[in-house]
């Protein structure tokens, strides 16, 4: 019997990609007012392009426009009002958007089946070096989200960036928050283990993490998250094929959203699904799509 590992069948949808924050190992994000944002109209053309296309997750993933900026109500309206279209055409909506308010985040709930904030590591060191002009990084701020979205009880993904300045502790300890949030709210679905990799926009210019080190952080992650929480590594980060099969053996269950661009990784594709499921064949897993909400959070959502 063929052993199970899933994905989203995804498209990237970006509001924008101008970014309050500005972490050095970010090839994301532009400065404000460079670029226009995505209206509904060009959202609707896009949607309308991936219908009958085995798209099931919109992922809406945006820079953060600042706390007190005129333009916050008018952005937080575009991801509600782009949440909104992409249900009534029939798709799954995921946003990820960085730091909300309590109340956005409500807002936000009603046209999404699943949101996400990346804990990425929650040392307070890292706001001294790449995490120096990106004040929503602050690890309380962090640790206050995944709590908010649970008392909202919105199925929720989260994860750690691997290879920016953090320690083995460093990670243990995000490992450990989350499994404390977890166990009082039950809201976390998967928890993205994502090795930092060089890009060709970004100002770190650090090492990319070891595949020992990956092989480490997994095992450690599943004998501290509780088994209710999913372990996900983005395949396209992972360039060895036998590495990736051994993340598998070693806990890993999903592969997140199989996008035709990882927009917060552009310089490094997916495999198409055909190659994907070849490459996994060979360590006897099959390859299975799912919806970005996990069936046992249905009944929090509106899933026809």
């Amino acid at each position: 019997m063929s052993k199970i590992i899933t994905y989203s069948p995804a498209f990237t949808i970006v509001p924008t990609y101008e970014c309050f924050n500005n972490c050095t190992y970010c090839n994301f994000r532009t400065d404000p007012y460079i670029y226009p944002w995505l209206t509904l109209e060009e959202a609707r053309k896009i949607l309308t392009n991936l219908m009958g296309k085995k798209v099931t997750e919109i992922l809406i993933l945006s820079g953060e426009i600042h706390p007190k900026s005129f333009r916050r109500k008018l952005w937080i309206q575009l991801l509600y009002d782009l949440g909104k279209l992409a249900l009534e055409m029939g798709f799954y909506p995921h946003t990820n958007a960085g730091v909300l308010s309590y109340n956005e985040m409500a807002l936000l709930k009603e046209v999404n089946v699943s949101m996400g904030l990346m804990l990425e590591q929650l040392t307070p060191n890292l706001l001294n070096t790449v995490h120096r002009h990106a004040p929503t990084k602050i690890p309380k701020l962090r640790l206050q989200q995944l709590e908010w979205a649970g008392k909202l009880k919105i199925p929720f993904t989260t994860g750690l960036l691997l290879g920016i300045g953090e320690t083995l502790d460093d990670r243990i300890e995000t490992l450990g928050s989350i499994t404390t949030i977890q166990a009082k709210w039950g809201h976390i679905q998967e928890v993205i283990l994502q090795p930092y990799v060089k890009g060709s926009q970004e100002k770190f210019l650090g090492e990319s993490v070891s595949l020992s080190e990956i092989f480490e952080v997994i095992s450690i992650a599943r004998e501290i998250l509780p088994e209710s929480v999913t372990i996900q590594i983005p395949p396209n980060l992972i360039n060895n094929e036998q590495a990736l099969l051994k993340c598998l053996d070693l806990g890993v269950r999903d592969l997140g959203g199989i996008v035709p661009k990882d927009e917060v990784n552009p310089d490094y594709h997916h495999h198409s699904l055909d190659k994907l499921t070849m490459i996994l064949s060979q360590g006897g897993w099959e390859l299975k799509p799912r919806l970005p909400v996990y069936p046992q959070y249905y009944s929090w959502v509106n899933i026809d």
